[in-house]
């Protein structure tokens, strides 16, 4: 296969909201959102047209009061400045596990997120706690 035979295709939407296929040389030169009439609309205008859009329909009060807010792991990594092996090593989470949480294949049950939070509120307390508890039980 070469380039001639590739046939580059995009979906807009008509003025009816139905989509059609434009092949790569009946593209518009136009851009696909029109920014300046974007910026143009009221907030009124914003939530009627968000809310005549089946595909995707404002979260009504009930669903917005049952979300509740997912911990930033790669923002947290990256304020310690760990790459996710290091990170791993570190506070002795499985590096398979680090990586299903922040691809947002897993979510940390309640006990990891209390482990993740407190590794955020002081991470090098935390480091400590676990490189002595690799060391064995402490015999007091």
């Amino acid at each position: 296969m070469n380039e001639s035979d590739i046939v580059r295709a995009t979906i807009q939407f008509d003025d009816d909201g139905k989509p059609v296929v434009l092949t790569s040389d009946q593209r518009p030169d136009r851009p696909m959102t029109d920014w300046a009439r974007l910026a143009a609309m009221t907030e009124d205008e914003i939530e009627a047209n968000a809310a005549n859009d089946p595909d995707n329909p404002p979260l009504t009060d009930e669903e917005l009061a049952e979300l509740r807010p997912v911990f930033d792991l790669r923002a947290l990594r990256s304020r310690l400045c760990l790459t996710q092996e290091q990170f791993a090593e570190r506070f002795q989470i499985p590096l398979g596990t680090l990586r299903d949480w922040e691809q947002g294949r897993r979510v940390p049950d309640t006990t990891a997120r209390t482990l993740l939070r407190v590794i955020d509120f002081d991470p090098d307390l935390v480091a400590m706690a676990v490189s002595a508890s690799a060391d064995g039980p402490r015999r007091d």
